[in-house]
Formats: C-alpha cells, structure tokens, sequence
C-alpha cells in the first residue's frame, strides 16, 4: 500500500495541514498510521466531511428558488 505524507494529503485535498492532523486524530482517514509525529494517509483514501457545512440537497435548493420568485 501507498501512503502520503499529511502535508502531500493538504495539497491533494485543497485543505490546510491542521485539517488533515485534525481528521487523523479524530479516525476520520481510514487506514491512517501515526509514526513519530508525522502522519502516514493511503494515498486510495477519501477526502472526510467537512462537519462544519451542511450539504443541500439540490433538487430541493431549486424548487425552494422557484417558490420564492
């Protein structure tokens, strides 16, 4: 199996460094090891939620746009 590094994941994933320690600690990267203090991600894994954002449906987001006008 083929790991990345946290900083090549960032880059991957368009997120910042912090946000992929975070999702690494929380267990939300299956499959990522922690050797020393450098976190070693499969290079197969998926990108997690962003938890702070809701996704909208968008079938629903264009009826409610058609209601409104």
């Amino acid at each position: 199996m083929e790991y990345l590094t946290g900083k090549e994941i960032c880059e991957k994933w368009g997120i910042t460094p912090r946000m992929v320690n975070y999702h690494c600690s929380a267990g939300r990267i299956e499959g990522a090891v922690k050797k020393g203090n450098l976190w070693l991600i499969p290079a197969a894994a998926k990108k997690p939620d962003d938890k702070r954002y809701k996704k909208r449906n968008i079938v629903s987001s264009l009826q409610e746009d058609k209601n409104e006008r």
